[in-house]
């Protein structure tokens, strides 16, 4: 039988193929985007007053709430996703190359969202990014962290994916039944893959992903800074901030990586093999060391806040432990401790279960979004060191669904990136994939 070329062959991971259930789930994505999008435009509307943010003392609550907390929650995602990127590159972890690229594109996912979680926080955000200009402090940590996190840090992850997709892109481009052809041109940019090319295109990486690692550290550092150095604001002036910042991103990033990528191997069903439980138990080995890392830090900071602490810090510990957000704080407690367990019976045993270690991925990030909630609100409610009521503040319908409209987003830009380039590195496989078409 006449052998059968690249250009005739189906394009891998279904890229390209939209089934009722993809277009069912874009759907219900761009719908549920366009109801945070209807909430945002009535709060730019009529101001932060339709949501349950009010002012500190007089105005009996908390100007941060759900939008910081969730800022920092979705930077903290991006921060294990290209860390992950950059050590596979730089210490050739060959059992975790199939998730780089799975990484790479949640990273850039989860700092379009931070950036957009900022922009409902500042209420009229053109307002914001003018002032930033105009009176922007170099040294104050608010400007570090969008210096860092919004512009480097971010163009820096957009390099990074750009790089290690040029290869797939050119070899997607030689598929004769491929509509997206003129887009994968566009992303190989004349790439040819020969030995100069991926010579420069090694080393660029790995330089790059070399300058990425001391950038991450600085910029979670500088986000934990923003809290650690007010001195004025019980629970927050600490030096564990920024550390158990860097923990908790971890731990978050490589639980939603877990998740994201068991959703990826599901969707290419039949080619298992290219996300083998192998690599899941890997990534459940990283997470169980943060996790019990941040378990560390955690019980640390309990200690410190309770042991003979003053009135106001005590005022806030009581609120954590007993008080108003004490369902919140042991919710997060026990799914964290809860994950820790399971994961080192799953390393004891070394017997891991994908179904396990996905829960376990939902789990720490569903804790980590509590617990940077529990950062940012309870220190402003009970936090207040003249002589004011105690605070309140919950999130309203407006916050709410501006916040699940923007996860909605995330979902629908990772949706389509699955289906517009391959999740998982295929230039290897192209060659053995086409033998085997031909021999059929």
């Amino acid at each position: 039988m006449k052998a059968v070329t690249q250009r005739h062959v189906d394009l891998p991971q279904g890229v390209g193929k939209l089934t009722p259930t993809w277009i069912a789930f874009f759907a219900a994505m761009a719908v549920i985007s366009a109801m945070g999008a209807a909430a945002w435009s009535y709060q730019l509307n009529d101001s932060l007053i339709v949501t349950g943010l009010r002012n500190l003392g007089t105005g009996g609550g908390s100007p941060w709430g759900l939008y910081v907390a969730m800022d920092v929650y979705f930077v903290g995602v991006s921060f294990a996703g290209i860390t992950i990127a950059a050590m596979i590159r730089l210490f050739d972890l060959a059992r975790l190359r199939p998730v780089a690229r799975i990484a790479e594109s949640l990273t850039v996912v989860s700092l379009i969202l931070a950036g957009f979680t900022i922009m409902a926080d500042l209420g009229q955000p053109l307002r914001g990014f003018i002032n930033l200009f105009r009176y922007a402090r170099p040294q104050s940590p608010f400007f570090g962290t969008f210096a860092l996190v919004l512009a480097g840090y971010m163009y820096s992850s957009l390099v990074y994916l750009y790089l290690a997709s040029r290869k797939d892109a050119a070899a997607l481009a030689d598929y004769e039944n491929n509509g997206l052809r003129w887009y994968h041109r566009l992303l190989a940019m004349g790439y040819k893959n020969t030995p100069e090319e991926r010579e420069r295109h090694r080393a660029t990486s790995f330089w790059l992903a070399l300058a990425i690692i001391p950038l991450l550290i600085i910029a979670h550092s500088t986000l934990g800074f923003v809290f650690g150095l007010q001195v004025g604001r019980p629970g927050w002036f600490s030096a564990l901030q920024a550390p158990a910042f860097v923990a908790l991103a971890g731990v978050s990033g490589i639980g939603l990586i877990i998740v994201f990528a068991f959703l990826v191997r599901l969707a290419i069903r039949g080619q298992d093999r290219l996300l083998p439980l192998g690599l899941f138990s890997m990534l459940g080995r990283f997470l169980m060391v943060l996790l019990f890392v941040y378990l560390y830090f955690m019980v640390v900071e309990l200690l410190t806040l309770t042991y003979a602490s003053p009135a106001t810090e005590q005022r806030l510990s009581d609120a954590l432990l007993f008080g108003r957000y004490a369902p919140v704080y042991w919710g997060a407690v026990i799914a964290l401790v809860g994950s820790a367990v399971a994961l080192g019976i799953m390393a004891l045993r070394r017997s891991w279960s994908l179904g396990w270690l996905v829960g376990i991925g939902v789990a720490v990030n569903l804790a980590a979004i509590a617990k940077r909630y529990l950062i940012v609100v309870p220190s402003q409610t009970h936090g207040m060191l003249l002589p004011y009521d105690v605070g309140t503040y919950w999130p309203n319908w407006v916050e709410v669904t501006i916040i699940i409209g923007l996860f909605a987003f995330g979902a629908l830009l990772l949706g389509v990136f699955v289906k517009t380039f391959p999740a998982v590195p295929i230039s290897d496989d192209v060659p053995s994939q086409i033998e085997e078409v031909g021999r059929a």
